[in-house]
């Protein structure tokens, strides 16, 4: 009884590791063609994902990202506002800091007329962002890889006094939080990128002989 209990649950921890495998390849891929400006090919790699794992959240060394925020952006992107708004949401309920998420859920709902609540969301978001570029920078040893001219966080900044302000360009803002969601995601791959030269560097230095 006890060999069939254990042979279960190692069958489970092995089919729900290639799952997240798939998962990750399918999110990956959709993270290309987002940056390529494809949102129906990234798109159709991000649903697959979450038919392989609904519930994948993608981790990128201290940052991380529910698939349906991905999901909700590509739905963004292609014009799909009801479908976008639901993805959206569900990411913020999966994840709740998700702020990448929040602010697409904010720039969604603006485009379909609620722009109360979307203003809401996006200041809840560009403040999150801000604060855990943040607390990554000054909290952890790889903060320094994050950021680190401070581009994302002055434009944020930028937005939050306009927006305290009450004076809201809806076009200036939309277009800065595009921006923001799309220089974010290229922060992960430099951010991870520097982080592994760094080390090797470091490894390198370590192995050499003393003259």
């Amino acid at each position: 009884m006890k060999k069939t209990y254990l042979s279960l649950l190692i069958g489970l921890f092995i089919v729900s590791g290639c799952a997240s495998f798939r998962a990750a390849g399918q999110v990956q891929s959709g993270r290309v063609a987002l940056f390529k400006q494809q949102p129906e090919a990234a798109l159709a790699h991000f649903r697959q994902a979450t038919e392989v794992d609904p519930n994948y959240v993608a981790h990128y060394g201290p940052y991380s990202q529910s698939v349906w925020s991905y999901v909700g952006r590509a739905e963004y992107l292609q014009g799909n506002l009801p479908q976008a708004r639901k993805s959206l949401e569900r990411a913020i309920t999966h994840q709740r800091d998700d702020y990448l998420a929040r602010i697409y859920l904010g720039l969604t709902l603006a485009r379909d007329g609620d722009r109360q609540r979307g203003l809401s969301e996006i200041q809840s978001g560009m403040r999150g962002i801000h604060d855990w570029l943040n607390s990554v920078e000054y909290g952890t040893s790889w903060g320094h890889f994050w950021d680190p001219g401070k581009k994302i966080r002055s434009e944020i900044e930028k937005n939050l006094a306009m927006i305290s302000g009450k004076d809201v360009n809806w076009q200036q803002l939309t277009a800065s939080g595009e921006w923001i969601g799309f220089q974010m995601e290229q922060e992960i791959d430099r951010a991870l990128r520097d982080e592994r030269e760094d080390r090797t560097r470091d490894s390198d230095d370590g192995g050499s002989e003393p003259t």
